[in-house]
């Protein structure tokens, strides 16, 4: 940004300088020159920023086109002019449209011309950017997840993600189900993209790259993360799996919180909010903050209220981290009748 912008400056004080020495003196004319000079150095950076967008291709047939068209031009002039010796009215008016019409036919059919002789040549992958260490793939579930988003936000994510055609389209699909619940979650999804493509230190492409071969659209993820040598950035233990297997890196937003989860040790005490019942009987189950489980025995007489436990075992699964409990009531009662007997 900082080189064009200085471009645009020497172009305004080139056109200032130019202006000044032709007209010899300053002020108005150096103001005009100015002008000029900036407005002429902005069209040339716009055509610059035009020219990185389009395909080689195009670039190339446009510009032998042009040539052609221009040349095409000064051909039927000379022939009017030098061997026919026409210098009508109506022979300059059919030239200026000569000279409008010829460049401009022969740019517009020599771009359409490279674009489909090129596009023989190109690579389908093209335009899919590779090689790039934080290249990352987003999964449907994440997206409608939401967690992902405030991970960006605090800078634990970052560098450029992608975000294939058939997922918007799973998304759009969720969005426009008769389902209610279905529907808020696709919304929510979308939402959360947006969200996500607003961040400013985030680079979010939308890739048109399809694999009609693969049905699946985990299956089709896991090709492309292959393809381009991306991480999947998902929640969803089955595609953690299979992604895994075929040697893609992943990161699971699951096995992130379980690793910030704080560390409760056997033995130790902890205070806890008696929620409902276990699945076993007497059993009363309490939550953390941070959602994890606690199963507490012979609890479930303290329903509603807040109790004291001692930890007597961690349970770490792929779902998550369950901790086993005791009342303190109950211990306390237990270790002094072994110590009187």
């Amino acid at each position: 940004m900082i080189p064009r912008a200085i471009f645009i400056l020497l172009s305004a004080l080139a056109g200032m300088a130019l202006f000044i020495r032709a007209q010899d003196g300053g002020g108005l004319f150096g103001l005009y020159g100015f002008g000029i000079g900036a407005v002429t150095g902005g069209l040339i950076v716009a055509g610059e920023y035009a020219l990185r967008t389009l395909s080689f291709g195009i670039i190339v047939g446009g510009t032998a086109g042009l040539a052609a068209g221009l040349l095409l031009t000064g051909l039927v002039e000379w022939v009017g002019g030098e061997i026919f010796d026409v210098q009508t009215f109506l022979f300059h008016i059919g030239g200026l449209v000569f000279l409008l019409g010829f460049p401009y036919l022969g740019l517009v059919l020599g771009a359409r011309f490279g674009r489909e002789k090129f596009a023989l040549h190109e690579q389908p992958d093209a335009g899919l950017p590779k090689g790039e260490s934080s290249l990352k793939v987003l999964d449907t579930s994440v997206i409608i997840d939401g967690r992902v988003a405030d991970l960006c936000e605090t800078g634990f994510l970052e560098g450029t993600f992608l975000v294939p055609q058939f997922i918007l389209n799973e998304l759009q699909h969720i969005a426009d189900s008769s389902d209610s619940l279905k529907r808020a979650r696709g919304r929510r999804g979308l939402d959360i993209l947006n969200k996500i493509q607003k961040m400013a230190d985030l680079d979010v492409r939308v890739v048109d790259e399809d694999f009609p071969q693969v049905k699946e659209v985990d299956a089709k993820l896991v090709v492309l993360a292959k393809k381009v040598g991306a991480k999947i950035v998902t929640n969803d233990l089955n595609l953690n799996k299979v992604a895994e297997l075929q040697g893609v890196r992943v990161l699971n937003i699951n096995e992130l919180c379980n690793a910030l989860r704080p560390v409760v040790l056997p033995g130790e005490t902890i205070r806890v909010f008696i929620l409902k019942e276990g699945k076993e009987a007497g059993q009363g189950v309490a939550y953390l903050d941070d959602g994890t489980m606690i199963v507490v025995d012979n609890a479930r007489r303290y329903i509603g209220r807040n109790v004291d436990v001692i930890v007597t075992s961690v349970l770490q699964t792929t779902a998550g981290r369950m901790i086993f409990t005791r009342l303190k009531e109950e211990t306390e009662r237990e270790e002094l009748q072994v110590a009187r007997g």
